[in-house]
C-alpha cells in the first residue's frame, strides 16, 4: 500500500486550530475588508489543512480564500503553505472559453474583418495547375481515361461507324440540352446586362466589403464558377462565413473570408513624435492694446529683459 493511501483524512489538530494564522495570511494577500468569515476547513493530507474564508469582493460571489497550513512531523509550530482565491460550489464563473473558430457564425463578418483559413481546411483542396502529374484517382489521369474508354466500348459495342443507329448523345439537341440551351426562351443580351448590373451593385468591387478585402474573389478557393457568358465576370460564393454565401458575386468582389487570408495584417504603428530642439519658440509677454490679443515683444525689449 502506497504512502498516499495511508494518509489520514482527519484534520491535524494544531493545523485546524491555526485559524488566526490563516486569516492573517489571507488579509495580507487580499485587499482590505474583502476577507469574510471562516467557512470551513478540509484535510489535504498528513498535517496539511486548508482553511476557507468568505470573499466579500464585488464580482466574486461564491468565491473563497483558501489558506493552506502545514506542520512538520513532531513539530508544534504551524507554518504557512499558500494562499489562493478559489471558486466555491455556487461561485459565479465566467462561461467556458470557446475558440474563435467555433464562436464565429455566418453573418458576423463585416467590412475590414479577415477570416484566416486553416491550411488543413476540409472545405478546400489543392487546385490542378497542369504542371504536376495528376493523382491516379483524378478524372484527368491516364488510368481513368483508359477506364472510361473501356466502359464506352462496352456500352456502345464498338465505334459509332459500326452501329446501325447513330447515338442520340451526339445529336445537336442533346448537346444543346447539356449546355442548357434546349429551352423555349433564354436570356437576351439586355437580360444579361441588367442581371450583371444588379449583381455588380450588390456584390461588386465598389462595395465597402470589397474595398476592405485583402484580395478579390477571382483568386479565392471558395468561389464556384458558373457557366455561360456571365461566368467570365461572376461566380457563386461557397464560404459559409462570408456575407455573400450562396450569392452570385463579381470576380472583383472580396471579403475577409478569402481562402488565402492566412496572415492578419499588423496594425499601423504611428511614428514617434519629433521634437525640434534647434529652434526657439517665441513666448508672448504682454497683450495687444487694440484687440486684446497677445503680441510678441520687440527685439529691443527682449534684449533688455535678457540683460535685466
Amino acid at each position: 500500500m502506497s504512502a498516499a493511501t495511508t494518509r489520514s483524512r482527519t484534520p491535524d489538530r494544531l493545523c485546524a486550530e491555526a485559524v488566526d494564522l490563516a486569516r492573517a495570511a489571507a488579509e495580507e494577500a487580499a485587499a482590505p475588508g474583502v476577507v469574510g468569515e471562516h467557512s470551513g476547513l478540509v484535510s489535504e493530507g498528513d498535517r496539511v489543512v486548508t482553511h476557507f474564508f468568505e470573499c466579500k469582493e464585488l464580482g466574486y460571489r461564491g468565491w473563497r480564500w483558501a489558506v493552506t497550513v502545514a506542520r512538520a512531523s513532531r513539530a508544534k509550530i504551524v507554518t504557512l503553505d499558500e494562499v489562493v482565491l478559489l471558486p466555491g460550489p455556487d461561485a459565479l464563473l465566467a462561461p467556458e472559453w470557446v475558440p474563435w473558430s467555433e464562436r464565429l457564425r455566418p453573418g458576423d463578418m463585416g467590412p475590414g474583418d479577415l477570416l484566416p483559413t486553416d491550411a488543413e481546411d476540409l472545405r478546400l483542396e489543392p487546385g490542378y495547375s497542369g504542371e504536376d502529374e495528376p493523382p491516379p484517382a483524378s478524372p484527368v489521369s491516364e488510368e481513368m481515361a483508359e477506364l472510361v474508354e473501356a466502359e464506352d466500348a462496352e456500352v456502345t459495342g464498338g465505334t459509332p461507324a459500326n452501329l446501325p443507329v447513330v447515338p442520340i448523345r451526339g445529336t445537336i439537341a442533346s448537346v444543346a440540352e447539356e449546355l442548357g440551351m434546349r429551352r423555349a426562351r433564354v436570356l437576351s443580351r439586355y437580360g444579361l446586362h441588367i442581371a450583371a448590373d444588379r449583381w455588380e451593385e450588390a456584390y461588386g468591387a465598389k462595395t465597402p466589403m470589397a474595398q476592405a478585402a485583402p484580395a478579390a474573389c477571382v483568386s479565392c478557393g471558395f468561389l464556384q464558377p458558373i457557366g455561360g457568358s456571365l461566368g467570365q465576370a461572376f461566380g457563386v460564393c461557397a464560404n459559409e462565413f462570408s456575407p455573400a454565401d450562396g450569392r452570385v458575386v463579381s470576380l472583383a468582389y472580396g471579403c475577409g473570408g478569402h481562402s488565402e487570408a492566412a496572415v492578419m495584417p499588423k496594425p499601423p504603428v504611428p511614428p514617434p513624435p519629433v521634437i525640434d530642439e534647434t529652434r526657439v519658440d517665441p513666448f508672448p509677454l504682454r497683450p495687444s492694446a487694440d484687440s486684446g490679443s497677445v503680441s510678441l515683444l520687440p527685439d529691443e525689449d527682449t534684449a533688455e529683459l535678457g540683460h535685466s
